[in-house]
């Protein structure tokens, strides 16, 4: 069975920093592209960023620049290094996986606000 399990949302500060996790089980992890969408209140689930098995990153132009994605395949885990944040990086954050099978996670809440 696959399962994606995000932790590390929370309310930040604007300008504060947050990393996500995104543990991955029941796939075989170091072959699969990992990714992170969001979606704000009220708006559409939108793209983040994603790496590639072989560890090519590409970014949205909103958060390029601020955010990080990396992997560690011998822990099965994603991560998301999110700098600067913006009221506007408010959502929930959710990981996917894409390979021989599409996975989703549930999703994590991130809360930029003073």
């Amino acid at each position: 069975q696959v399962q994606l399990v995000e932790s590390g949302g929370g309310l930040v500060q604007p300008g504060g920093s947050l990393r996500l996790s995104c543990a991955a089980s029941g796939i075989r992890f170091s072959t699969y592209t990992m990714g992170w969408s969001r979606q704000a209140p009220g708006k559409q689930r939108e793209f983040v960023a994603l790496i590639t098995s072989g560890g090519s990153t590409t970014y949205a132009d909103s958060v390029k620049g601020r955010f990080t994605i990396s992997r560690d395949n011998t822990k099965n885990t994603v991560y998301l290094q999110m700098d600067r944040l913006k009221p506007e990086d408010t959502g929930v954050y959710s990981c996917n996986a894409r390979g021989v099978l599409v996975a989703f996670g549930q999703g994590t809440q991130v809360t930029i606000s003073s």
